[in-house]
């Protein structure tokens, strides 16, 4: 008997019309579509007169789901998998799906198309030869500043997604961390109808965003430029000093803010210096 095929089908972000030919073809061949949330993927079936057969997979059944697809696959069913919008895989169910099928030894076809990260990249103005794709961020203020700092030394872009309801908070932790001398893109509701995309200073893009409630509705998309080293001194013993006391008394980054005050220093170089001084502790 012939294997079924796992099929990785990318879809809209927002705007229905986004989707490729490939992705209808597919989600027409396939058997059953496998995905995050049935009622979301029947609005998108139904706008194309497409019917099919659906079951859920999301993050606290993807084990399971796993095992289930590959059963489909054994009798020769070819499943899609679909997230409820974007590519799957990406801040989204599909990852540990795909490991298993492929240990299972079947084959598995992407079907290219939207992301969100890579649709923000593209009007962010941020030319660069990489960038770094965190995903969602944490849902406290203290995690957040925790995944700051350890991604105070990239040197290209940051990319972050952002629930509504947290964007105001993550985007006060962002201006009291970075400061101003990183500028952020934010886009909010890609290729919606309310699309924004807001630019410039940390703290002038927070006013903007708290300025209306409106603005703060919506999926968020935020890109903080990269980091930009100036080539500074080595530390003198005294200045050492100090900062080697504030880290034995404070956590990092409360060491490197207020040693920034005190020895009137570049905060990002002050905080390289600090996290070699930890490494050598």
């Amino acid at each position: 008997m012939m294997t079924g095929k796992l099929y990785i089908v990318a879809t809209p972000i927002g705007n229905l019309n986004d989707i490729t030919y490939r992705a209808l073809q597919t989600l027409k061949l396939v058997d059953f579509i496998a995905s995050e949330d049935t009622r979301h993927t029947q609005s998108l079936l139904s706008h194309f007169s497409i019917e099919k057969k659906q079951f859920a997979v999301h993050q606290h059944n993807e084990k399971v789901s796993a095992q289930k697809i590959i059963e489909y696959l054994k009798d020769g069913k070819h499943i899609a998998l679909v997230s409820d919008a974007g590519t799957p895989g990406i801040s989204d169910p599909g990852g540990l799906i795909v490991k298993e099928v492929a240990a299972a030894g079947f084959e598995i076809i992407p079907i290219p198309g939207v992301s969100a990260v890579t649709t923000a990249y593209s009007v962010s103005g941020m030319a660069h030869s990489s960038f770094y794709f965190y995903g969602f961020l944490p849902t406290t203020s203290n995690q957040r500043i925790k995944v700051f700092e350890s991604l105070q030394a990239q040197s290209c872009p940051m990319i972050f997604y952002e629930a509504p309801h947290r964007i105001i908070k993550t985007l006060n932790d962002m201006a009291d961390f970075f400061g101003n001398q990183h500028e952020i893109v934010v886009a909010r509701e890609l290729t919606k109808t309310f699309e924004s995309i807001y630019r410039g200073e940390i703290s002038k893009v927070k006013e903007t965003v708290e300025s209306d409630s409106n603005f703060q509705k919506g999926e968020f998309v935020i890109l903080v430029s990269p980091i930009h080293h100036e080539k500074k001194e080595l530390l003198t013993e005294d200045q050492h000093r100090i900062l080697k006391i504030l880290l034995n008394h404070m956590p990092t980054n409360a060491a490197v803010k207020l040693g920034v005050e005190i020895l009137n220093m570049n905060k990002n170089h002050l905080y390289g210096e600090a996290l070699k001084i930890k490494r050598d502790d």
